[in-house]
């Protein structure tokens, strides 16, 4: 049974079609990568997988019942799925122990030296601790990045999503969040990963899923994208990728 299941979700803007019948499926413990141009749809994507938008038609399933459905219980979902945005989302009044403890003492009822605790242990995976007390406009985009992953991590997710989770990073700190989000997966976390970059992609995963014009294009290894794949837009994505 997968965990996650898409069935012909479409979406549009303004008559501009962002999502046309995609389908796609995630099993539990499985590392799943997106790739494509940008403006593929991949961030709306994501958010009609959270909720944070309603696809125009179409279903998404966790663990096969309907997310859009009345009696869909939307607080459970979310304390088991947990999204790292490319835009970060932490709270500007906060400071980063405050935005990494809050959901857990206002959504788990955790208590605040307890949470606290938890909120250091995974500081400290992403090297942050001495960042504790600082708050967003004081971090570089890096680092704000590196806080909102550990925001998520904290809670212990079913399944974490990540929009373009290196997209503010250099190359070193892109393997090192790369490996990170390996040692998740390798603990048991289901990972959906979205990205245009094909150092992390290869680090994470031998197959990709392409997205291209709010459909999917392709699945496979990323050899057989870029040399064999007869459709020119995913042969010049993937051949210049590796460049």
């Amino acid at each position: 049974m997968a965990l996650l299941r898409l069935k012909e979700i479409s979406k549009e803007y303004s008559g501009k079609q962002i999502l046309d019948t995609v389908s796609m499926k995630i099993e539990s413990g499985e590392m799943k990568v997106v790739m494509g141009p940008s403006g593929c749809g991949k961030t709306t994507l994501l958010r009609c997988l959270v909720r944070l938008e309603k696809p125009d038609c179409g279903d998404i399933y966790f663990h096969e019942r309907n997310i859009y459905d009345k009696e869909f219980n939307i607080l459970e979902f979310r304390k088991k799925v947990g999204c790292v945005f490319q835009n970060y989302a932490l709270y500007r009044h906060l400071n980063v122990m405050d935005n990494i403890t809050l959901a857990l003492r206002k959504v788990f009822d955790m208590p605040g030296q307890l949470a606290r605790e938890k909120a250091l242990h995974e500081l400290q995976k992403v090297d942050m601790i001495s960042h504790s007390a600082k708050y967003p406009s004081q971090l570089s985009g890096g680092q704000q990045q590196r806080v909102a992953l550990a925001r998520t991590m904290v809670t212990d997710p079913e399944l974490i999503i990540f929009d373009e989770p290196t997209s503010a990073l250099d190359p070193l700190m892109t393997r090192e969040v790369g490996m990170l989000i390996k040692h998740l997966h390798d603990n048991g976390v289901t990972i959906l990963c979205v990205t245009h970059d094909i150092r992390l992609a290869r680090l994470l995963s031998d197959d990709v899923t392409f997205l291209n014009h709010g459909k999917i294009r392709a699945e496979g290894a990323f050899i057989d994208l870029a040399l064999r794949e007869t459709d020119p837009d995913i042969h010049c994505f993937f051949s210049e990728a590796q460049r």
